[in-house]
């Protein structure tokens, strides 16, 4: 009896905190048996069948994985790509330079033969997706190491989809679902003619910068439009003068009527990673020894990076990219710590854990599962020592200095003496030198070798490196070949046997060749030891928590890259104590945010022309203001930049491109008093293309209601 009162007040603990969510990112295809009520009653007025067919045109047709890593969607008939400015920005900052500067003054194609293209950039659809649990895991026997049952699934994997994509230009790659429980198959179309049409300059793509990034209210124009080519039998083809824009199974409608508090809406995109079902003791380490950490990293090179921006246009250029995805993250965990300790996350987990164990102890059939938040325990006690020393060595060795980086690019060869080695290495050195400054570079050696060491001196897994003879920067960048590209194409062009010999003594060569050997032989092979454990404890977990609390929630799978749908509702929010956000934003919040000449908060003259005339067009709301951003209750992550916001017909009203910085840990913890997604307004982006841009050219190949 006293096992069953707990586990009634456990039940009843956990209801009360799971009332008001809606969070989750959804398989498409089980909307209809899922979710499918409870979006109608939100107020979508679609069928399940307009949102995801495999044999009609449906949502899902205008959907594509963009570049690998953000979203976009297909926005007219005639192959036109919308999504996010920095989704793009590798691409405008690939076509910029200090004469044509289109980051700083953006970028606009007067007809198709200026659009300009893009290698290795790509564009993916999902065909259809489907089900393989059973044939992927047909020869998985108990206890098996992890090692051979990823072998095991490779290998029927494979199989199954030679099969399937036989006598097809169509690819397909197979991805794990709730931790390895289930299996999905997902057979996919790419197009690798993506040509870069028209992009804002970075004082509305960017406004507002770092101080806004992650932020609510916010006024930035994310946005970036590219189009995708195709042969003349719309099939994908490499980029030729004779492809044609792809005529797309569908395209989305664009809405202009707004939104307003309590609209359903829809993101559809490939959120790339969330790990809601992890235990309390991972969030503990997460949120206190390694944010920090990484936080504390990061702060050093964006300080170095910033400074040295500021003062040279040419670093500005090469840099920018690299800066703007070093600081998302950075102020990403920030706000995710902030966000796990003002809800009280790690108590909620433990609060949930408690539940669990309680109904696993009120019934001995579920016995089996009686141990496993003490092996959690166990292998998380473990793994902090490593996890923090192969964050140390990814934040720095790998990610900060690029002369580390580049010449471990080389170490094959060094160490075969083979030229295609050689000539492999040799095709990274442009790409990597036109985004290169060895001063700046130097100063980042210098600062993150001196973290390095002094707070990883104590660590078991400190690399070797540091226990031996070490280098300053200035004699690593005085003497090593990879500090400029003149002096690395002179020894290029000797004999291969002098350019390994050479190359073998260089100080930057003999640096990450410690720092990469030790991390593969000490750290890599130690984490991915305790990660096998971790994948195992983890699908035994996922797999209990939904037998024995079955009626908790409707539990939806982690993000991993593949194709889903969230929904909500627009809804202003009031992070803290009382301060309280409205959901949308105007142009004239960015007037009261302009500084003139600032780094972050200038804005263009034509754009204080156009709002000192209120020469808004049809774009105004019903009070003749400009709406530029709102927010909703949305579950997104990283991967979801540049999907398409969609109201309860399925048109097209906004453009995903952030989440608010008190939300963020919605990646472990979503909670919807807190979590919201941020949007562009559809309006804003008409608006900048026609009445800013002046290319209302692209209007006309829209459908716009």
């Amino acid at each position: 009896m006293k096992n069953l009162k707990r586990l009634f007040l456990s039940i009843f603990i956990l209801c009360s905190l799971n009332a008001s969510s809606k969070e989750g990112m959804w398989l498409p295809m089980f909307l209809q048996q899922l979710n499918f009520a409870e979006m109608q009653a939100m107020g979508l007025e679609l069928t399940s069948e307009d949102i995801y067919s495999i044999n009609n045109g449906s949502l899902k047709d205008a959907i594509v994985h963009f570049g690998g890593g953000c979203t976009a969607e297909v926005i007219s008939g005639e192959g036109l790509l919308l999504t996010n400015h920095h989704c793009g920005y590798g691409q405008i900052q690939s076509h910029s330079t200090v004469e044509n500067d289109y980051l700083s003054n953006g970028f606009w194609a007067k007809d198709r033969s200026e659009e300009l293209t893009n290698e290795g950039l790509n564009a993916t659809f999902i065909k259809y997706m489907k089900e393989v649990t059973s044939d992927v895991l047909a020869n998985e026997i108990a206890n098996m190491p992890e090692a051979d049952r990823r072998e095991m699934i490779k290998s029927l994997g494979d199989s199954l989809i030679s099969v399937e994509i036989e006598g097809t230009h169509y690819e397909a790659i197979i991805k794990p679902f709730f931790k390895g429980n289930r299996y999905f198959m997902f057979v996919t179309e790419t197009y690798t003619d993506v040509r870069l049409v028209g992009a804002p300059p970075s004082s509305i793509g960017k406004f507002g910068s770092d101080t806004d990034n992650w932020m609510w209210p916010r006024h930035t124009g994310d946005f970036s439009i590219f189009r995708i080519y195709a042969d003349k039998d719309n099939n994908p083809a490499e980029y030729s003068v004779d492809n044609v824009p792809y005529t797309p199974n569908k395209h989305l409608d664009i809405s202009t009527q707004g939104v307003k508090p309590g609209d359903f809406t829809m993101i559809y995109g490939f959120p790339g990673r969330t790990d809601e079902y992890i235990p309390a003791v991972a969030v503990k380490q997460i949120t206190q020894v390694l944010n920090p950490a990484k936080i504390s990293i990061r702060k050093t090179a964006l300080e170095i990076m910033d400074r040295e921006m500021r003062a040279s246009d040419d670093v500005r250029i090469k840099y920018a990219s690299k800066y703007a995805s070093v600081a998302n993250y950075y102020k990403k965990w920030i706000g995710e710590n902030t966000g796990i300790q003002k809800t009280q996350g790690l108590n909620r987990k433990r609060e949930f854990e408690q539940a669990f164990m309680d109904a696993v102890n009120s019934d001995d059939s579920y016995e089996k599962y009686a141990g496993l938040l003490g092996v959690y325990d166990s292998l998380y006690t473990e793994l902090e020592a490593i996890a923090l020393a192969r964050d140390y060595f990814i934040e720095i060795a790998y990610r900060g200095v690029g002369i580390v980086k580049l010449a471990n690019n080389v170490s094959k060869f060094v160490a075969t003496g083979d030229v295609k080695d050689l000539e492999n290495f040799k095709k990274t050195i442009a790409s990597h030198f036109k985004n290169y400054d060895a001063h700046t570079d130097q100063l980042l050696f210098d600062a993150l070798f001196a973290k390095y060491e002094t707070e990883q001196a104590d660590s078991e897994f400190s690399p070797d490196y540091f226990s031996g003879k070490t280098y300053s920067g200035e004699t690593v960048f005085s003497k090593s070949y990879f500090s400029s590209i003149e002096k690395l194409e002179e020894l290029l062009n000797s004999s291969p046997k002098k350019i390994q010999k050479r190359l073998a003594k260089d100080p930057a060569f003999k640096i990450s060749s410690s720092l990469y050997a030790h991390y593969r032989n000490i750290i890599y092979s130690d984490y991915r030891a305790l990660e096998d454990e971790l994948d195992r404890v983890d699908r035994a977990y996922l797999k209990a928590m939904m037998e024995v609390l079955p009626d908790y929630r409707n539990y939806y799978p982690d993000a991993n890259s593949t194709l889903r749908l969230a929904y909500g509702q627009v809804q202003g929010v009031s992070p803290l104590d009382a301060i309280s956000y409205g959901h949308i934003t105007y142009l004239e919040g960015m007037m009261e945010k302009y500084v003139p000449g600032d780094y972050e908060f200038d804005l263009p003259e034509k754009l204080i022309e156009l709002y000192d005339s209120k020469d808004f067009g049809p774009y105004a709301d019903d009070n003749g203001m400009l709406p530029v951003c709102f927010i909703a209750t949305n579950h997104t992550t990283g991967g979801n930049s540049g999907s398409p916001a969609l109201n309860a017909k399925g048109e097209l009203v906004g453009l995903n491109f952030d989440r608010a910085w008190e939300g963020t840990m919605s990646d472990i913890n979503y909670d919807a008093s807190r979590c919201r997604n941020i949007m562009v307004d559809a309006r804003y982006v008409l608006f900048i293309i026609d009445k800013f841009a002046g290319a209302g050219y692209l209007l006309e190949e829209m459908t716009i209601k």
